[in-house]
């Protein structure tokens, strides 16, 4: 895995990329069940120790302004997928190079802390997203007007629902500035008029960062978000093309 930033392009190049997971005690076939709805792909049971076949042979070239949907069933793939991108998993087999900034929008709660206010935890949320603490002094009354938490943002965050706390954490995703942006669609928790103010924003995020790869359930985000998409099944990309040409075979099939 080579990851990178520097004078060059951004982009995403992997060659028969593989991600396995061995599983060292499988003695109860619901252990190899839990294992598999968190990673999805397949099990060779034929191994001495059980193997996790999360990704295969993944290859894909993603330049600087691509806008890539993610599409399949739960367990398909498309998280796998996009922590072999953001350099969170090796390549078992096969390489893998990220050449950017990388912003992995995967659980909006990562990075935060309950102990400590909602003003503080937008700190500390942009620094794990690689914006520097000028960056984001500079930004924190936006993304404080952008919540409409008020007061709140004076208490700790232990003493938000789980709404304010989504709130909070898409304040601070929707304002960094990423080379290469990787989106787990997340967003629900809020009300309707709260979401469509976060959907106008992400927008606005996808438009400023380099390359977009993002992983919906949702056809009308992904074709309001991407312009081309990845089908995967059983951890490989069954289809990548066109979005409209792919959200046609990946509904026919499932139909």
């Amino acid at each position: 895995m080579t990851v990178s930033s520097d004078d060059l392009q951004v982009s995403i190049t992997t060659k028969d990329a593989c991600v396995d997971f061995p599983i060292f005690d499988a003695k109860s076939r619901s252990l190899k069940k839990t294992v598999m709805g968190v990673v999805g792909g397949n099990i060779d049971s034929g191994a001495r120790v059980p193997i996790i076949e999360a990704l295969r042979g993944i290859t894909l070239q993603l330049e600087h302004g691509a806008r890539v949907g993610l599409v399949g069933h739960n367990g398909a793939g498309k998280s796998t997928l996009l922590r072999l991108l953001a350099g969170i998993y090796e390549p078992t087999r096969g390489t893998a190079a990220i050449r950017g900034r990388v912003a992995p929008v995967f659980d909006l709660g990562v990075g935060m802390d309950p102990e400590i206010s909602g003003l503080d935890n937008i700190m500390i949320r942009g620094l794990f997203l690689g914006m520097t603490r000028k960056q984001m002094e500079q930004r924190v009354d936006d993304i404080a007007d952008f919540t409409e938490l008020g007061d709140f943002l004076d208490m700790p965050l232990r003493t938000y629902s789980t709404g304010m706390r989504v709130r909070l954490a898409l304040g601070v995703v929707t304002s960094i500035d990423p080379e290469i942006l990787l989106l787990d669609e997340g967003i629900g928790a809020v009300d309707a008029a709260f979401l469509e103010k976060s959907r106008r924003r992400l927008s606005e995020l996808v438009e400023r960062s380099g390359l977009l790869v993002f992983a919906s359930h949702s056809d009308e985000f992904l074709r309001e978000l991407c312009d081309t998409a990845i089908w995967m099944e059983h951890g490989q990309i069954k289809q990548h093309g066109a979005i409209d040409d792919v959200l046609r075979s990946y509904k026919g099939h499932a139909g």
